[in-house]
């Protein structure tokens, strides 16, 4: 009960501080935004590209590489914003646990609201139909609560190592491609309206990872905090 006090002190402190500034939030939107319409614009000028397909065949892909660069870039900010004295503060006042779950339920609910924003945008310029938007959004939702919960802990361990920006991205891509794999490949279902039984199983090998990655997380990370 003691760390799920903590946890909810902390958490309403991140909110309210990204509230009250906005920065980070308004410079991943403009992020996606430019990049969308960057996109946008390349295929308009690309004379070869078969637009009576609706842009089937990279529509997806292209979705999902957007995200994961704007992951990387919301969520890099978790432990390398934070200066050594605000560190030491968070030590004296919470324990590790409720510092990483903090970091990683508010990371999740940034992603979430991002990928949404996201696909609303994407949907305006894209022109594209997808079989099964609702399960197309969950299958967005959960992609985006993986993206975060994996990125908050390599975020910790590149804070750790000397605040390397650089080195997050490094560690992020070869952790996220089995995540990317399997979200693409819900994705894809959903677009091409395919049974919603037959995709249970992804849902369960991304709550799987999710799973172990918390579970790592809550064992290594009073370890990093300590140092």
């Amino acid at each position: 009960m003691h760390t799920a006090k903590q946890t909810w002190f902390l958490l309403k402190k991140e909110i309210l501080l990204e509230w009250r500034s906005k920065y980070a939030f308004n410079g991943i939107l403009l992020y996606l935004v430019s990049t969308v319409y960057v996109c946008y614009i390349s295929f308009n000028q690309n004379a070869g590209f078969d637009k009576s397909q609706g842009y089937s065949v990279v529509w997806n892909v292209l979705f999902w590489i957007i995200m994961l660069f704007a992951s990387v870039n919301a969520i890099a900010k978790s432990f390398i914003q934070e200066n050594r004295n605000r560190l030491l503060y968070y030590y004296s006042i919470a324990g590790a646990r409720a510092v990483i779950i903090s970091k990683t339920i508010y990371n999740a609910l940034l992603m979430v609201l991002l990928s949404l924003l996201a696909l609303l945008i994407y949907q305006l310029f894209f022109s594209n139909k997808v079989g099964d938007v609702w399960f197309y959004v969950l299958a967005v939702m959960a992609g985006s609560i993986s993206f975060s919960t994996v990125l908050t802990m390599i975020s910790a361990i590149a804070a750790k190592a000397g605040n390397n920006s650089t080195l997050m991205a490094v560690l992020s891509f070869p952790v996220m491609i089995p995540v990317l794999l399997i979200i693409v490949k819900l994705s894809k279902s959903a677009m091409d309206g395919i049974e919603r039984s037959l995709n249970y199983s992804s849902f369960g090998v991304l709550a799987a990872i999710n799973a172990i990655v918390i579970a790592a997380a809550l064992l290594l990370f009073p370890y990093l905090w300590r140092d």
